[in-house]
């Protein structure tokens, strides 16, 4: 008797806490949908399993299984075409004793650019892990000391990375340390742990084109 007390208690204990995480999912997407309607966007809460193969050539989207996006945003924004999504993908590791699965979260801003430019990735120290050991290629200094403590840069382009990574953008990034950005090809990318927060869509909006106006003129001229 006491056995199944237990279990009608536990039952109910978990029933409630999937009943709030799916109220809570619900409200904030109620909020992402209304933020997408003010900023004249589409939206769709929709897993995207399409969306996650189709920007595979991202670094930090290429990693474990089980990839998709959601809470897509898309459209235009200062007249630049932008697309603002949830990513998730897992990591299953297997042992003698079993197997684990870890989840992981993020949010990703995106811009296209009017050209075609090399990979570049530019992550604070210890964010997320070392990208610089999985693109199989070093980290690139700069005169500015603060910035390569503060930073890992990686790209088989060094000019283009210096020129990316012009004072002004160096000043910039040390302001705002939170968060991997990434050049491939004519797609721009802000990438950040956690999920969308309806509050915070024009801030990361805002955040990439700043980064984008910082891009030297000469960059789409050549």
């Amino acid at each position: 008797m006491t056995f199944v007390l237990f279990f009608l208690l536990a039952a109910a204990v978990i029933g409630g806490v999937m009943w709030f995480n799916w109220r809570q999912q619900k409200k904030r997407e109620a909020a992402l949908q209304a933020k997408a309607m003010e900023l004249g966007l589409s939206f769709s809460p929709a897993k995207d399993y399409d969306l996650a193969g189709q920007l595979h050539f991202l670094e930090r989207l290429q990693k474990g299984s089980n990839r998709y996006a959601s809470c897509v945003f898309q459209g235009l924004y200062e007249g630049l075409n932008v697309m603002v999504f949830d990513y998730h993908y897992q990591v299953t590791t297997r042992t003698s004793k079993g197997s684990s699965t870890r989840h992981y979260y993020f949010n990703i801003t995106l811009l296209t650019l009017p050209a075609y430019f090399p990979e570049l990735t530019i992550s604070p120290e210890n964010f997320f892990d070392k990208i610089a050991g999985s693109l199989g290629f070093g980290d690139i200094n700069f005169e500015s000391a603060e910035f390569s403590r503060q930073f890992k840069v990686t790209s088989k382009d060094k000019k283009f990375a210096y020129d990316f990574c012009n004072a002004q953008m160096i000043d910039y990034l040390l302001a705002h340390p939170d968060q991997v950005l990434e050049v491939e090809g004519n797609t721009l990318a802000e990438i950040r742990q956690g999920q969308l927060k309806a509050e915070d869509v024009v801030y990361d909006l805002e955040h990439l084109l700043r980064i984008r106006s910082l891009m030297p003129n000469y960059l789409f001229s050549q």
